[in-house]
């Protein structure tokens, strides 16, 4: 049954021998095909499921049920258990009213829920939305709206942003408004709305169907709902990923950036595959973070360079009363990683920081060992197999080693698109690769490097942001004609928002008022950090302000 279930993905994924065979070596590496047992492997197959992560739950289930999988806090759970939930959600699901290709949004912190709830979309051949749980009412009704959300499940917390955002909205989804924490009166609790369903017949299998779609900010100022779904392709990348790293199976993986972020989806998902243990910290705090690292005996993790810079903050001295001694890999992205950053961090913890490029858009792209940081400091490292990577100059010619260029790529773990939005979809594609606005160089050693992005956006604690949807907002703010935003070098966030604002009346507006207006209108990484009063925007002859010419005034500050 197991060399069926082989040849049913050979033939799924159309790989070539070669391709097959470096597959199967990095699964003996990482200790999968030693770890892999009968009953798994039977419950793999007759899943259905195909490369769906809600697939290797039930291998898992069948493989080792009662091995800990997941820690929330005081829970935990075998993956067995979390099996169980995952079906439990998705007949819930189906009993509301949820079915195959539905939209379902996902607005929870770090934990077990989100896990649960976004598998069950899997296996029902939903699509899990991801929403950060900070989001305003307005940011949350444009989701809802653009992704024609048949379900929210949400933190208690946030219960007055999901009463606005889902009394405006003009899509309705009735009961199937979930709050998960405490519960409230009006909307039905998570536990409530599994017992109802509790008698209900299972729901059909469509996990080959299953998605997940991450809105990320657009250049028109509005999110883009990235579409992925899952193939072997994604399977085989993630496999070469792991052979250039020590993730091995049944380790333990601290999962810190928050969940509806795409590091924290992709390195959980892969830790589950390897059949490891997952620890999630609902929010990050440089102590709790070392303090789950030494009382977990944490092997692996996954962070963006603002997090690692809060924690080198506290000083190597500080840090030396944790017992890190099981730490072997702080796996860093979404975000730059300075050169600097890079030498303190191994500095404290020594050969143990890799760093790595990808996108929602790409997933993962290339990967930098201790090793490489070393020999090539700021570079993201060399091309994961099966990422074929190409750089185009402003004429759309290739570029030779050493010139930047606009970065594109084409492997099998692109997304489908952009959600109802083709012009963005067809505007990021050239022949088959996928660009994402970053422009990049490549040494003549095989070295990549980023060099800025082609589009104005900000990269503010690994969170996208363009400054389209921040002016958009400061126009709105009572006093202010005009504005216009850029990226200023930060060493802890990587690069924070500065605003240049033209004022109606000169003093009828001050920083405190600009700041209070976005705080209210902005999730945190989008607001600006410094705000400078002129007369006029700088413009070129068609309208266009002209940045350049603000960061030349900002530098002279």
């Amino acid at each position: 049954m197991a060399f069926k279930w082989v040849r049913d993905l050979a033939r799924a994924a159309q790989h070539s021998l070669t391709e097959l065979v470096a597959m199967q070596r990095v699964a003996r590496s990482t200790g999968m095909v030693e770890a892999a047992r009968l009953a798994g492997l039977q419950a793999l197959v007759s899943g259905g499921g195909g490369a769906n992560p809600s697939t290797m739950f039930r291998y898992h289930a069948g493989n080792t049920p009662h091995r800990i999988a997941l820690v929330d806090g005081d829970r935990r759970y075998g993956f067995f258990e979390i099996d169980e939930q995952i079906d439990a959600a998705a007949r819930a699901m189906h009993h509301g009213g949820v079915r195959q290709g539905d939209k379902v949004l996902i607005m929870l912190h770090n934990r077990a829920e989100f896990l649960f709830v976004q598998a069950a979309c899997g296996r029902l051949g939903a699509a899990a939305v991801s929403v950060g749980s900070r989001s305003t009412s307005a940011e949350l009704r444009y989701i809802i709206d653009h992704a024609g959300a048949r379900a929210l499940f949400f933190e208690a917390t946030a219960v007055a942003v999901v009463r606005e955002a889902t009394t405006a909205s003009k899509h309705g989804m009735g009961r199937r408004v979930i709050a998960v924490g405490d519960a409230l009166t009006d909307f039905d609790s998570y536990a409530e709305w599994l017992a109802q369903a509790h008698d209900a017949p299972p729901p059909p299998d469509g996990a080959t169907d299953g998605a997940v779609v991450v809105y990320t900010s657009g250049t028109t100022g509005k999110p883009k709902g990235a579409v992925r779904k899952f193939s072997v392709s994604v399977v085989s990348q993630l496999l070469h990923f792991l052979e250039r790293t020590p993730m091995r199976v049944q380790q333990t993986h601290l999962t810190a950036c928050p969940l509806y972020h795409s590091t924290a989806f992709g390195f959980t998902s892969l830790s589950f595959l390897l059949g490891s243990k997952v620890i999630l910290l609902e929010h990050f705090e440089p102590r709790l973070f070392l303090d789950a690292l030494a009382r977990h005996h944490v092997v692996h993790t996954a962070i963006v360079p603002t997090m690692l810079h809060r924690v080198l903050e506290l000083g190597e001295a500080e840090i030396a009363k944790y017992d890190l001694s099981s730490l072997q890999a702080i796996i860093c992205g979404g975000a730059p990683l300075s050169p600097r950053l890079a030498e303190r961090a191994r500095a404290v913890f020594g050969l143990k920081l890799f760093n790595f490029y990808g996108s929602t858009e790409t997933g993962l792209v290339t990967v930098a060992t201790p090793q490489d940081l070393e020999m090539a400091p700021g570079t993201v490292g060399r091309a994961i197999s099966g990422n074929d990577l190409r750089l185009f100059d402003e004429d759309g010619r290739r570029c030779a080693a050493g010139e930047v260029g606009e970065l594109f790529v084409c492997s099998g773990n692109l997304i489908e698109g952009y959600h109802a939005d083709r012009a963005a979809t067809d505007a990021s594609m050239r022949d088959g690769y996928f660009s994402v606005g970053d422009l990049a160089r490549c040494d003549d050693r095989g070295y990549w490097f980023i060099e800025g992005r082609k589009r104005d956006m900000i990269i503010s604690g690994g969170v996208n942001v363009y400054p389209v949807e921040v002016e958009a907002a400061l126009v709105e703010c009572k006093g202010v004609a005009e504005a216009s935003v850029i990226g200023v070098e930060d060493e802890e966030w990587g690069e924070r928002v500065c605003a240049f604002v033209v004022p109606v009346d000169p003093g009828a507006i001050d920083e405190s008022d600009v700041l209070t207006h976005c705080r209210a209108t902005l999730a945190g990484p989008k607001r600006p950090r410094e705000v400078h009063f002129i007369d006029i925007l700088p413009r070129n002859p068609t309208g266009k302000v002209l940045k350049r010419e603000l960061r030349a005034r900002r530098a002279r500050c």
